[in-house]
C-alpha cells in the first residue's frame, strides 16, 4: 500500500493546496473561474516528483526522509512565465527621463535608445556575458515563485547574435534548476541595415531555422506583427514556413492596432497569440472557438501608461483560454515579478483570484507545450512547489509590492527560501 512506503519529502499541515488538476487541456471561458482548493491537506515527494495527496491527518503515518511543516501556509505548482525576453545585454534606464519629459520613442531610437540600444548591447556581449547576465534575472524570477520560463531570441536582428541568444539560452536549460523553453524571435525588429527591405530581412530569419533546428536551440518561432514592423500578410507567410520546418509558432499580435494578428493567429493554429490589447471582437470571438491560448501582458500596459489593458473578461466570456506573464525585457516591462502582473490582473484586467491563479499556472504551461510537466500538482508529476508566505490563495492578487514566497521548489529540491530577520530586528 501507498502508506507503507518510504518518502523523500512530506510536505504537510497545508493550509491550503492549489492543485490544477482538472483534467486535461487548458482551462477555456468559464472553466477558468474553476479552482480545487484542499484544505489541511498533505502531499510526498520521491526521486523528484510527486508521489502522493492527501490529508494532514492521512500523513502522519506515512515515512519520509524530511518532514517539511507547511505551517498552514498556501501551497501551489510552481509559476509558470510564457513570454520573457530573458537573454539581452544593457539595460534602459536612461531613457526614463526622456519619456518623462515627453520624448516620443522614435525621437529615442535617433538618439540611440530604444530597442536599437538593446541590439546594439546584445551584439557587443558576449555569450559568457549574456549567460551571467540572463541566469540573474533567472535568479529573481525564481524568487518569486517562478519554475518554469519562456525565453525569446530578438535583439540580435542578425545570425551570429540570434544564434548566440538561443545557444545562452540553451545553456540556462542545462545548467540552471528551472526548466527554459526557447523561442526564435529574430523577426522582432527591422535592423537599419534591412530598412526599407523587410522581406528581404524576413527571408534572412528563416534561413537561421535549419541552423536553429540542427542545434536544437528553439521549439517556438514569433514574430512582431504591428503597424511599422511586420504586417499580417508577411507574418503569416513566415509563421507558415516555421511549421512547415516543424516548429510551434507564437505571435505577439495587435499590441497597439487591431490590425488582424489575432485573427490570424487562430487561423494557422499558433500556441498563443500574444499582447492582444489591440484586439477586435472577431479576433476575440476566434480565440473563443479556437485552441489558440492569449498570452496577456498588463505589466507592458502598466509601463508604457498607454491607459489600455487587454480585454481579458471578453476573451473569457468568449471561451478563450488566458495565461497571464511579465513580459520580462529592457524596454517595455523591466520586471521579473509575476506576482505584481497577478496583482495587475486583478486591478486592471478584472480577473478573478480563481482565473488568476490558472492562468499563471496550468494556463501558461499549456502556452508554451508544457501544460504535461508544469502548472499542475497530481501524482507522477513533477514536484514544482511553491509554500506562500499567505493565509489563502486570495491574498497574493490582494496584497502587492511585496514577495510571497516562502520557499520554492523544483524537482523536489528547494532552489529558494525567503531569508528570516535577524532575530534582533524583531527583538526592538
Amino acid at each position: 500500500m501507498t502508506t507503507e512506503k518510504h518518502f523523500d519529502t512530506i510536505i504537510d499541515n497545508i493550509g491550503q493546496l492549489l492543485t490544477m488538476d482538472h483534467g486535461d487541456g487548458p482551462l477555456k471561458g468559464e472553466e477558468m473561474s474553476k479552482l480545487k482548493v484542499s484544505e489541511h491537506a498533505a502531499l510526498a515527494i520521491r526521486d523528484g516528483l510527486v508521489a502522493w495527496i492527501g490529508t494532514h491527518e492521512e500523513a502522519q503515518s506515512l515515512k519520509a526522509t524530511e518532514r517539511i511543516d507547511a505551517e498552514g501556509k498556501l501551497v501551489t505548482p510552481g509559476l509558470v512565465d510564457p513570454h520573457t525576453h530573458l537573454v539581452f545585454g544593457g539595460s534602459r534606464e536612461h531613457e526614463m527621463a526622456l519619456k518623462q519629459q515627453g520624448v516620443p520613442y522614435l525621437e529615442i531610437l535617433k538618439r540611440g535608445g530604444g530597442i536599437l540600444s538593446t541590439v546594439g548591447a546584445t551584439r557587443e556581449a558576449s555569450e559568457e556575458e549574456l549567460l551571467t547576465k540572463a541566469r540573474f534575472h533567472l535568479n529573481r524570477m525564481i524568487s518569486y515563485g517562478v519554475t518554469t520560463v519562456e525565453a525569446k531570441s530578438g535583439y540580435g536582428l542578425d545570425r551570429p547574435t540570434e544564434l548566440k541568444q538561443l545557444r545562452v539560452a540553451k545553456q540556462l536549460n542545462e545548467s540552471h534548476p528551472a526548466d527554459i523553453v526557447s523561442t526564435f524571435l529574430g523577426a522582432h525588429a527591422i535592423p537599419p541595415e534591412f530598412k526599407g527591405r523587410s522581406d528581404e530581412f524576413l527571408t534572412e530569419m528563416l534561413d537561421l531555422l535549419n541552423d536553429i533546428e540542427k542545434g536544437q536551440l528553439a521549439e517556438f518561432v514569433d514574430i512582431f506583427c504591428e503597424t511599422g514592423v511586420f504586417t499580417v500578410e508577411q507574418s503569416r507567410e513566415f509563421l507558415k514556413k516555421a511549421k512547415e520546418k516543424g516548429f510551434s509558432v507564437k505571435i505577439h499580435a495587435d499590441e497597439i492596432d487591431p490590425l488582424g494578428g489575432t485573427e490570424m493567429a487562430t487561423e494557422i493554429g499558433a500556441t498563443s497569440g500574444d499582447h492582444l490589447v489591440g484586439a477586435s471582437d472577431k479576433g476575440i470571438h476566434a480565440l473563443g472557438e479556437t485552441d489558440t491560448i492569449a498570452v496577456l501582458l498588463p505589466g507592458t500596459s502598466f509601463y508604457l501608461n498607454k491607459g489600455k489593458f487587454a480585454n481579458a473578461r471578453g476573451m473569457m466570456d468568449a471561451g478563450a483560454a488566458v495565461a497571464l506573464s511579465t513580459d520580462f525585457n529592457p524596454g517595455s516591462s523591466p520586471t521579473e515579478n509575476l506576482q505584481f502582473i497577478m496583482n495587475l490582473a486583478s486591478l486592471q484586467l478584472k480577473m478573478t483570484p480563481e482565473e488568476i491563479w490558472n492562468a499563471v499556472t496550468i494556463n501558461a504551461a499549456y502556452a508554451i507545450n508544457r501544460g504535461d510537466s508544469a502548472g499542475k500538482l497530481a501524482p507522477g508529476r513533477k514536484a514544482d512547489i511553491v509554500l506562500w508566505d499567505v493565509p489563502n490563495y486570495h491574498y497574493v492578487p490582494y496584497h502587492y509590492g511585496v514577495n510571497h514566497t516562502h520557499t520554492v521548489m523544483k524537482n523536489g529540491r528547494i532552489i529558494y527560501r525567503k531569508e528570516k530577520l535577524h532575530e534582533h530586528i524583531s527583538a526592538h
